[in-house]
């Protein structure tokens, strides 16, 4: 998420599409450009990485425990057939574990799961599909840029990948992701994903494009871990992500312009990456 100077874009490029006028959405622009101050170097605290650490001790803990067993195997699915009959019918259903954005020193958390259905897939597919990192641009674009496998021994992976985010403003970013896979049987597989390096690209794609120092970034993303689960029943393949990140807090006096902005950042993300997952099984 923005630093204080992205938000200040972002809130006077709002307005521009409020407006609805091509001659504000010039003048806007020069103000936001004008009335930025100059860049505030956005590093997560200590304490804050910390509370996330502690954080996701919990949330693993507790999905060790899920996949011990194949019964509740997947959170969301244990007590309604309802809900299966839903995901079977196509519609994806997503909710945010955290209340809301949970504040932390100078950054917030947010925690969403998301669970689609794949009809006709296996797990075998699903692991097959990702594993196979190189293909993440043709299966993930456009959010997914670029992607390889860095190492790898066995089941565990090593992969970098440059992703890109737009929502009014566009943000480009390197990461670099510690990936292991496991399965409890042939129908039942998960992966963990924890983010070991993300970095801010400046204008990315061009001959000055250069990697933003700790100091020089505005805090979009600071930590991103990943986690899939999933369960071949019914036909199909019942499948199941959370995403945990950890960004930048928003600065005083702006969460009435930004907020719904930043809380709808996370769950879009993940419906486009639960989407483009299940049409790659399907292909």
């Amino acid at each position: 998420m923005p630093g204080a100077e992205g938000w200040r874009k972002v809130l006077f490029m709002t307005q521009c599409r409020f407006l609805g006028f091509g001659r504000f959405a010039v003048v806007c622009g020069l103000l936001g450009l004008v009335a930025a101050p100059a860049r505030i170097g956005a590093e997560a605290a200590p304490a804050a990485v910390a509370a996330f650490n502690s954080y996701i001790g919990t949330v693993e803990s507790r999905l060790t425990q899920q996949h011990r067993q194949q019964s509740g195997f997947l959170a969301l699915l244990t007590p309604a057939q309802d809900l299966e009959l839903r995901l079977r019918r196509g519609e994806l259903i997503v909710e945010r574990i955290t209340p809301s954005a949970t504040d932390m020193p100078g950054a917030m958390l947010y925690h969403w799961r998301g669970t689609a259905f794949a009809a006709g897939a296996k797990a075998a597919d699903f692991e097959r599909l990702m594993k196979n990192f190189n293909a993440y641009p043709r299966h993930y674009a456009p959010q997914v840029m670029q992607a390889k496998v860095l190492a790898q021994d066995g089941d565990h992976f090593q992969a970098s990948m440059r992703v890109r985010q737009k929502h009014v403003i566009t943000v480009v970013m390197d990461t670099d992701y510690d990936v292991v896979f496991g399965r409890l049987d042939a129908r039942h597989g998960y992966s963990i994903s924890r983010s070991t390096r993300i970095a801010e690209v400046d204008a990315p794609g061009t001959n000055r494009e250069r990697t933003l120092g700790p100091g020089e970034e505005h805090g979009f993303l600071w930590r991103l871990n990943t986690y899939w689960s999933c369960e071949e029943r019914d036909g199909g393949l019942y499948m199941q992500i959370e995403s945990v990140s950890l960004t930048r807090s928003i600065p005083t006096g702006l969460g009435w312009a930004v907020g719904p902005f930043v809380e709808s950042v996370p769950r879009e993300s993940l419906e486009f990456t639960l989407r483009s997952t299940r049409e790659a099984l399907r292909r």
